[in-house]
Order: C-alpha cells, then sequence, then structure tokens
C-alpha cells in the first residue's frame, strides 16, 4: 500500500523546521573535549531527523520511475536549499540488471564550496524495488518503503546542514544523495550472469566517474543509520582504503558518548557507494554501516522487507550517528 500526500513540498518544509528542536544547549555536558578546546559542537536533534524520514516516506517507496522518486527529489533539494547550501541535481540514465533504462539523479549540496578544505557525506536516497528478504514470499514484489535504508542517512543529512547554517564550522561539506544504490539484481532473480556487483551503487559509479569535485580530505558513507539497536562495526574495505578514517570517526564517537553504538571490532566487508568512490575518484571513505552478527540478516530484521517503515526507526541511534558526525566536523 502506498502513502498518499496531501501536503505541498512548502508544507513540509514549514513543518521540518517547525519542529526542528529548540532552545537545545550547544555543548552536551558530559562532553568534555568539546569544553576543553573551547569549541561550541551543536547538539542533533533526533526528532527533527524522525520528521524528515516520515516526510519522505509519505511519499511512497523512491523506487526509479515513480511519481513518489521525483517528489522526494524536490523535497530534498528544496530542504538543502532552504539552508543556504549550492545545490545540483546531476541528471543521470541507470541501466537495471534486466535491462530496463530509467533517468534518476544524484543530489549535491555544497556548504561553503569556496573552502579548500572540505568533507565529504553522502548517502542514498532510492527505495529498493523490491522487498526480497521479507519474510512473507508474497511481498517479495513490493517495494521497500525504506525509512532506514535510504531515508535514515538522508536525515541525517539534512539535520547536520541545519546546524550548519546555525553554527558555522571552520571546514566545507559536501553532502551527496546518491541514487539507484538499491536496485541491484534481486534475490529472486536466477537468470542474471553477469557482475552482480556492478549492479548495485549506480548513482555514485556515475558520480565517481563524473564528480562535481575531488579535493576531499575523505568521506563518510551513511547506509541504515536508525535501525533499533543497531551496532556500527569497522566495515572490511573502510579499513582498507580509509583506515585513518575509520580511527578519526570511531574517537569522535567514544568523545560523542558513543562507544557502546560504534564497537571497536571488525565487521563484514560490503558492496556499498564508498566502493567507487574508493576504487575511482581515490577519495578515502568510509561506510556506516549496521552489523547484527547473531541475526539471520546482518543488516537487521527490516532489511529489504515490508517493515522497513518508520515505526521501526529509533531516535537514539540517528542521534548517535548525527552527533558523531558533528564532532568530526567540529574537531576538524
Amino acid at each position: 500500500m502506498r502513502l498518499r500526500v496531501f501536503l505541498s513540498i512548502f508544507s513540509l518544509l514549514t513543518l521540518f523546521f517547525l519542529f526542528s528542536c529548540k532552545g537545545e544547549k550547544n555543548i552536551n555536558p558530559t562532553d568534555n573535549t568539546a569544553n576543553s578546546d573551547s569549541v561550541n559542537i551543536p547538539q542533533f536533534c533526533a526528532d527533527s531527523a524522525m520528521l524528515s524520514i516520515e516526510t519522505q516516506c509519505a511519499f511512497g517507496p523512491r523506487t526509479l520511475g515513480s511519481k513518489a522518486h521525483e517528489d522526494c527529489a524536490a523535497y530534498i533539494i528544496e530542504a538543502f536549499k532552504a539552508q543556504n547550501l549550492d545545490v545540483t541535481r546531476q541528471e543521470a540514465d541507470f541501466t537495471l540488471y534486466n535491462g530496463e533504462r530509467f533517468r534518476g539523479c544524484n543530489i549535491i549540496a555544497a556548504y561553503k564550496p569556496e573552502l579548500t578544505e572540505r568533507i565529504l557525506i553522502c548517502a542514498h536516497w532510492d527505495s529498493r524495488p523490491w522487498a526480497d528478504n521479507d519474510p512473507d514470499p508474497a511481498n517479495h514484489h513490493t517495494p521497500v518503503l525504506a525509512a532506514n535504508d535510504g531515508a535514515s542517512g538522508i536525515a541525517v543529512m539534512l539535520e547536520i546542514a541545519r546546524l550548519l547554517k546555525a553554527q558555522n564550522p571552520e571546514v566545507g561539506v559536501d553532502f551527496i544523495c546518491f541514487d539507484a544504490e538499491d536496485a541491484g539484481v534481486p534475490e529472486w532473480e536466477t537468470n542474471f550472469s553477469g557482475n552482480e556487483q556492478l549492479t548495485w551503487c549506480l548513482g555514485s559509479q556515475h558520480w565517481a566517474n563524473n564528480p562535481h569535485r575531488t579535493d576531499f580530505r575523505f568521506g563518510i558513507l551513511l547506509d541504515m543509520v536508525g535501525a533499533k539497536d543497531a551496532k556500527f562495526y569497522k566495515e572490511l574495505f573502510s579499513q582498507r582504503y580509509a583506515s585513518g578514517v575509520i580511527a578519526h570517526v570511531w574517537n569522535a564517537a567514544r568523545e560523542a558518548g558513543y562507544s557502546s553504538v560504534f564497537v571497536d571490532e571488525d565487521g563484514g566487508g560490503i558492496t556499498d557507494d564508498h566502493l567507487p568512490l574508493n576504487t575511482i575518484t581515490q577519495i578515502p571513505t568510509i561506510d556506516i554501516i549496521p552489523y547484527f552478527p547473531h541475526m539471520e540478516h546482518s543488516f537487521g530484521a527490516t532489511w529489504h522487507t515490508v517493515s522497513d517503515t518508520p515505526a521501526n526507526i529509533d531516535p537514539n541511534t540517528l542521534k548517535a550517528v548525527g552527533q558523531t558526525l558533528l564532532h568530526v566536523i567540529y574537531h576538524f
């Protein structure tokens, strides 16, 4: 079932900013690092991020070629523009594993593009077209609403963009919303004989071959950063290509008080949007992605199922990730 949207993009943005956290202190009283360095680190507002997730999901599954996809693109673009960021819509033609072609876009939003010291933060904004890991086989051809696997990363970036506008850091930040990350070969497909890895992450592959700039100190990819009880382990390819960035971000998580969420242990290797950035553009980029080692699916119970809805998002997880990234930015 697809949710209908009766609010205009303007109305949605008005609600988004109206319900942004008000009156929070700039420094967590338990954050001794922020106090000692006299750096005022803003407080990430999980409620604001939750509202953004609900807004994105209200459009319906953001699959290539759908009205929900186009409507959500407009929402994301206007949300970044509202924070006075320079926004570019990078159009691209994507060919799926089965030969279907769709027009899509990456969305690039730059904070202080004139600065040469820069960080890249990215996430994908599309929805999986098929709930091919759902426990009910009847749902395997149903699109995923993608509250966690897509909307959560975008929501974290939008909230960070809002805070950057309010309290300017000393570093430039580019946000990239990658399209067509989740269009890879479905589990139920038995006739595909090509390179399966290349059927995923189409938007980041396109951007890596057509980057708007590459002078980033490092990159951070956010993927599925809102699940309940999520823990983030050190992903294999992130360590291979960007071990120093892993160390930096995990140290920031410790300083922010989230060492229990950012686990100091190894996780598995993931085909994700950070791979084209590392291998093609050679921007050292890590993947902040959950790992559930004791579950059937290590990405969690809602991964690629119809249960990936806002009801299964935990604001505490959003807060842990968002606050960690703010520590990275403001201690650059």
